[in-house]
């Protein structure tokens, strides 16, 4: 299997069972995950109510391979502003993207602007 990356709009897609959450979850163990976007889905685990213990525990049992965020990424996450600054995207979104660059991966998101930013990598939209 090629490489691929999830942001983490796709994780918690599988976690709430949303639409397009489907064709993920056999992608997930082994998936690459950066440490911005754990970050990102246990946050949000905890501003919905989950117990930290629960949520942190929810998300490693998911099997994605966690790849620290590095100085490459982050200069090149710095370096994506300019073609993602129109849509709007957050460092943690940078983040996946510079992870799935560094990688050659394919990177999975619900977020349909990453079709368009013109970032060398192929992007798979789940809905």
């Amino acid at each position: 299997m090629d490489s691929v990356v999830v942001d983490s709009s796709a994780i918690l897609a599988v976690i709430f069972n949303e639409p397009g959450s489907g064709p993920v979850i056999p992608l997930l163990r082994g998936a690459l995950l950066s440490t911005v976007n754990l970050t990102e889905v246990h946050t949000r685990l905890l501003l919905d109510g989950v117990p930290s213990d629960f949520a942190w525990e929810r998300v490693q049992n998911m099997g994605c391979e966690i790849c620290m965020f590095d100085e490459e990424q982050a200069r090149q996450a710095g370096d994506l502003v300019g073609k993602t600054k129109l849509y709007g995207l957050s460092l943690g979104d940078r983040a996946c993207l510079a992870l799935a660059l560094a990688r050659r991966a394919t990177v999975y998101t619900t977020d349909r602007a990453w079709k368009s930013l013109g970032v060398p990598v192929t992007v798979e939209v789940i809905r």
